[in-house]
């Protein structure tokens, strides 16, 4: 099938200079001969040419200003333009290529000379457009392989902390409400810019879900001390506290298969610190006040919080306002104070958390248990 000509508008108020040039173009190209910029703009609503040749003398909008109008214009501001001008001035040529024309071209203009410079300023348009298209592709090809890879690794990080719950599942739903509840503090801490320094420079979009991994190390723990009922021996809390170094240990495993880290660096700190305690008297390192990192110091807050207003196999569920009574008075004992001042300011917010990822587990156990006797 034969290719349709490209299309260029010829632009002058001189008739004859309209005709002389769709005489030499109209064998290569579709000419639209257009007397004024205002008629220029009106046909631009219907049509869109591949290159614009523009005179500069004319009235009520010369050429200068047209082409800037064209250059605002989001749908018209990539239209190859070539200005045609009895001007031979350098200033009037630089005007014309600083408002964004490509070429400049003296009238009277020798055919051969237009033909061939239109010839290759299209043939540059064209490749341009090409690799505009390619990267185009290119960046949507890179997001949408992204999305696929977020999405593996949602996909196994679900999984794994699923297995943990599973393992331990008298807490479930504790993962999703210490999510909840991290993401309180951090959004309050951006806002009152508190550890600013710190804080701004985390990617929320990696440190939120990354926290998932924070009881990974149970994994590990064996079932009997995982759900034992009653209160652990002293060995067997050895052996529970182990979970924390455990889980650390595990991610930087991965972490030296890959070079993507954040997300994992996020998760290894979550993972090792969030036991330790304000006054030194956590576990597995026994670190101090601000040697414990942030992450480790806010994750505390949320899980200890969760883990009292949870049912476990050795209590019964303590009510949000007692839960948040013993946050206050481990303030500087077992937590950062400037943490749990943030935290008063936020209680009420946990305890909506709490009620609403209660009230969702709730019906789904209801529901898996009509399904069980259906």
């Amino acid at each position: 099938m034969k290719n349709e000509k490209q299309i260029i508008f010829l632009v002058d108020d001189n008739m004859t200079n309209l005709t002389a040039g769709k005489t030499v173009l109209k064998d290569h190209y579709e000419i639209f001969p257009i007397l004024s910029a205002q008629k220029l703009f009106m046909i631009l609503e219907i049509v869109t040419p591949d290159l614009i040749l523009l005179d500069i003398e004319m009235p009520e909008i010369n050429g200068y200003a047209a082409l800037k109008r064209l250059k605002e214009d989001k749908k018209t501001r990539d239209i190859p333009v070539i200005f045609l001008t009895a001007r031979n001035d350098p200033g009037s040529e630089l005007e014309g290529l600083s408002l964004g024309a490509i070429d400049y071209i003296s009238k009277p203009f020798s055919p051969p000379l237009l033909l061939k410079r239109i010839e290759n300023h299209l043939l540059i348009h064209t490749q341009q457009m090409a690799l505009q298209e390619y990267n185009d592709n290119l960046q949507h090809m890179v997001q949408k392989r992204t999305r696929q890879v977020v999405e593996l690794q949602n996909a196994i990080l679900n999984t794994v902390t699923e297995m943990v719950e599973f393992r331990d599942d008298v807490t479930g739903g504790h993962i999703e409400r210490t999510q909840s509840y991290l993401k309180l503090l951090v959004e309050k801490l951006l806002g009152e810019k508190i550890y600013w320094k710190e804080v701004s420079s985390w990617n929320l979009e990696f440190l939120i879900p990354s926290a998932q991994l924070h009881d990974v190390g149970k994994i590990a723990i064996s079932d009997a001390i995982l759900n034992k009922p009653g209160k652990l021996t002293f060995d067997e809390f050895e052996t529970m506290k182990r979970h924390a170094a455990i889980g650390e240990t595990a991610i930087e495993g991965i972490m030296k298969t890959t070079s993507e880290n954040d997300f994992l660096r996020h998760a290894r700190i979550f993972a090792g610190t969030h036991h330790e305690k304000w006054d030194g008297s956590g576990y597995p390192r026994g670190l101090k006040k601000t040697d414990i990192p942030l992450q480790g110091r806010l994750m505390a807050v949320a899980d200890v919080y969760d883990a009292l207003i949870a049912l476990r196999p050795y209590k019964q569920p303590l009510t949000t306002q007692e839960a948040e009574r013993i946050i206050f008075e481990g303030k500087e004992k077992h937590f950062d104070p400037v943490l749990v001042d943030l935290f008063q300011d936020l209680s009420p917010e946990f305890a909506r958390v709490a009620e609403h990822c209660n009230t969702a587990l709730q019906k789904n156990s209801e529901y898996a248990g009509l399904k069980a006797t259906a």
